[in-house]
């Protein structure tokens, strides 16, 4: 059985955020307990899973993403990385449809290399500020949104991109919100710089203190600042010391997230499920 470890959101080697991938070729998955496991022996904030579906359905595979700590409803990252893995192994071409805890999430491979994935856009429901939540980050809060139950993170918006990178948060104080996490974000510092905002999330509730560069968190991130910017179309800056792009394109209720990956490793994984 292979396994292999993609860098996504990412052109390079060693950037954007990694995800480990397994194919399967049974029509099923194996036991929840031997996922959870391969997951926490990974140790990435995802790992994903998949295998094909019968064909003349609504989806060609079925994908789960499992953190080393839990599964999860939704991950951009991951499902980027396994629709490289198809593409890449001449597994699949053009369109990919995957079944998921979130629905049918829908993935096409671009011209240039890229991919783009076609996934429903996080409702911004305005909430108070937490005190608490404010204090783990230690940081000035300007707004903050609850992304709904499939996103499931608190967006908090701070004054500036300085900010954001400056943040160092108490972990175990953030895990006691529940949730998935948090989001923080704030506008480019420098409109010339090839990004429109800038993010970083936090998700220690699922074993994650830090995720790098997270698809799921663009669906929120992307109608946040396109109602603030006036377009649709933006690009963001997601990371502390690992850091990667995403493009998205807001289309009401869908959102568009398209990003770059490649593979760093591709073993055997020997304890089969």
């Amino acid at each position: 059985m292979r396994i292999r470890i993609v860098d996504a959101f990412s052109e390079r080697p060693f950037t954007g955020n990694p995800a480990g991938v397994v194919l399967f070729d049974s029509d099923t998955f194996p036991d929840d307990t031997w996922l959870q496991q391969v997951a926490t022996e990974v140790n990435l904030s995802e790992t994903a899973f998949a295998h094909p579906l019968p064909q003349g359905g609504d989806a060609d595979w079925a994908l789960r993403w499992l953190t080393p700590a839990a599964e999860v409803d939704m991950c951009g990252h991951a499902t980027l990385a396994t629709a490289h893995v198809l593409h890449t192994t001449g597994t699949a071409t053009g369109t990919v449809r995957f079944r998921t805890r979130s629905g049918v999430l829908i993935t096409t491979a671009d011209g240039d290399g890229s991919i783009t994935m076609d996934f429903p856009t996080a409702p911004l429901i305005p909430v108070e500020v937490p005190g608490t939540v404010a204090e783990a980050l230690g940081a000035e809060i300007l707004s903050a949104h609850d992304t709904g139950p499939h996103v499931g993170d608190l967006l908090v918006e701070l004054a500036d991109e300085k900010s954001v990178r400056d943040l160092s948060p108490d972990f175990r104080a953030l895990a006691g919100r529940g949730g998935r996490g948090v989001i923080a974000t704030a506008p480019a510092e420098d409109p010339d710089a090839g990004y429109d905002f800038a993010s970083r999330c936090f998700f220690p509730y699922v074993g994650v203190d830090e995720d790098p560069v997270t698809g799921s968190a663009h669906t929120a991130l992307a109608p946040f600042w396109s109602a603030r910017l006036g377009r649709a179309a933006l690009v963001g800056l997601q990371g502390g010391a690992r850091t990667g792009f995403v493009r998205t394109e807001l289309r009401g209720d869908r959102t568009l997230l398209t990003g770059s990956a490649v593979t760093v490793i591709d073993g055997e994984l020997l304890a089969a499920g």
